[in-house]
């Protein structure tokens, strides 16, 4: 659910601005911000010749997937998770780009930091969203929560040259379901006083928590909308879709949802992992990918103002047996060729040979260094890494992903299935 032709007609645009005027915002502090179609819309950043054509960011072989499509893609029915063969027959006229999270999380650390300009009560989600909780900042910058919303999309444009959605509302629920409902680039402000109507036309898939299965379920007991199932009996619900879902889905579909927004979510461990499109038995080729992956965390990590202790790979053999070993700092780190060489010699020294399938690193022991300042020991290594990849980070937010790389990344990478966003793991 989600895009706007499978809603009542009217609905959307009863929510949006007229006149220059916005619905009443009063009482919907909490923001949700969508980068709309954000890994395509970063790489047709890079190459504005592609603005006009289909473009699919994923996976370039058999084993790939998709990670993002742009609409023009969506239009043939490419969607985020696809089989690359599948998006290929449906599109093939579409250009495909394996990722490039390095740009991605310097786009994201960018963007990021225009929300905080607004308000230090920020819930990133993943790379491309989060919540904002805007109380401070109404009365701080005498702004409405629609003004503010329309500042952060003015500004995501003008200094990244993305565009991003915006839902306003006085839940987390409703704000999320209204940047969904005016993708792309738009924003919607759905009224305190509204929520119930807001709520009552949409299919019961758009309530969170709602799955197919779930959906199947309670569609078949003919509960097609979300006032079918705020008037069903809990009882009824609950022999349905068991206690707890019954209780959570009829609460969202009353309207009422008390999660606040939380700024900082411990994340466990953050790291990068690449299917190769061929199962690879060279070592050097191996170290370089680790290069390539740890540049990858390594961004992500200071990104995020993070630094970890413990550098761990792992390795998929072609016969999809899987290992992973790992090491652990006496300082965490948040820089590049550090956690590459501690990757290294963990493949050097404790991984058997055989071709390898996929390879991955991971950083985990994770702390917020809050801006203190670097420790140093006796046996540190050559110093000047972390300032070259802070340089390389401002770089490649302001000019793009391809502006600066470790000069053993220029060559012709290995062909790859697929290259996984970093992952965060939370508690």
């Amino acid at each position: 659910m989600g895009r706007s032709g499978d809603l009542p007609r009217g609905l959307v645009d009863k929510y949006k601005a007229r006149d220059g005027a916005w619905p009443e915002d009063t009482g919907c502090p909490i923001l949700h911000v969508d980068m709309d179609a954000f890994y395509a819309s970063a790489e047709i950043r890079e190459r504005p010749e592609l603005k006009d054509v289909p473009v699919v960011v994923g996976g370039t072989g058999n084993r790939g997937v998709v990670s993002s499509a742009n609409y023009l893609a969506r239009t043939f029915g490419v969607r985020s998770a696809m089989p690359t063969s599948r998006a290929r027959a449906l599109c093939p006229k579409a250009v495909f780009i394996p990722p490039n999270f390095t740009l991605y999380s310097a786009v994201s650390a960018g963007v990021m930091a225009i929300f905080r300009d607004f308000t230090p009560l920020v819930e990133p989600l993943s790379l491309d969203e989060a919540f904002l909780d805007v109380r401070g900042a109404l009365r701080r910058l005498r702004m409405t929560p629609g003004r503010i919303g329309e500042e952060i999309r003015a500004r995501v444009e003008a200094e990244h040259g993305i565009t991003c959605s915006v839902g306003v509302g006085s839940t987390k629920f409703v704000a999320k379901l209204a940047s969904g409902l005016c993708k792309p680039d738009g924003m919607l402000v759905v009224p305190k006083t509204d929520v119930l109507a807001f709520l009552r036309p949409l299919p019961v898939s758009a309530l969170w928590g709602v799955g197919k299965r779930t959906e199947e379920r309670l569609v078949d007991r003919g509960l097609h909308t979300v006032a079918d199932l705020a008037e069903t009996p809990l009882a009824r619900l609950r022999r349905i879709v068991g206690n707890a879902q019954a209780e959570h889905l009829h609460s969202l579909a009353n309207g009422h949802d008390t999660r606040a927004v939380v700024p900082e979510s411990p994340e466990k461990s953050i790291g990068a992992e690449e299917t190769f499109e061929v199962d690879h038995h060279d070592r050097a080729v191996l170290r370089r990918e680790l290069l390539r992956l740890s540049e990858r965390t390594a961004a992500s990590l200071r990104s995020r103002g993070l630094r970890g202790r413990t550098v761990s790979i792992k390795v998929r053999f072609a016969d999809f047996s899987t290992i992973t070993r790992a090491r652990t700092l006496p300082l965490p780190t948040d820089v590049t060729q550090e956690i590459y060489r501690l990757a290294c010699q963990l493949l050097e020294e404790q991984t058997p040979p055989g071709p390898v399938r996929l390879i991955g690193v991971r950083v985990e022991q994770l702390d917020d260094h809050g801006g203190a300042g670097d420790q140093l020991t006796f046996d540190e290594p050559e110093r000047g890494w972390r300032e070259a990849d802070q340089a390389a980070d401002a770089a490649r937010a302001k000019f793009g992903g391809a502006a600066i790389k470790p000069a053993s990344l220029l060559g012709a990478a290995p062909q790859r299935a697929d290259v996984t966003r970093p992952r965060m793991a939370r508690d």
